[in-house]
């Protein structure tokens, strides 16, 4: 799931361009930060973005799939490898990270989990 520093400084300075966005290593990948909000995952020099019922039609209109950690189909995140041509496109690009960003922030937050006694 790596990802060079290279793609990593690409990715950013594309979306960068668009609005401000962060990045952090996360299990040999990296997440995608705007506003405060995971919105994007990069694992093998591939980038996908959140999804939910409302801009999931959109990637899979465009052939893309799921994002599987663990390559098991039945058990796929809720993120979707982004076409290239988005993100060779400015305007496009910034059309799909504002619905992903969007996506994320009603993802619903997980439970902090309570430390041991």
């Amino acid at each position: 799931m790596a990802v060079s520093a290279s793609f990593r400084a690409y990715l950013l300075e594309l979306m960068g361009a668009v609005r401000p966005v962060t990045s952090r290593p996360m299990f040999g990948g990296l997440a995608i930060f705007a506003e405060g909000r995971t919105f994007a995952l990069v694992a093998d020099e591939v980038l996908y973005f959140k999804v939910d019922d409302s801009n999931r039609p959109d990637f899979e209109a465009a052939g893309m799939g799921p994002f599987l950690p663990f390559g098991d189909p039945a058990k796929p995140m809720q993120y979707y490898e982004l076409p290239a041509e988005v993100l060779e496109d400015p305007d496009l690009l910034a059309i799909w990270m504002a619905r992903a960003i969007a996506v994320a922030g009603r993802a619903k937050p997980k439970a902090k989990r309570k430390p041991r006694p």
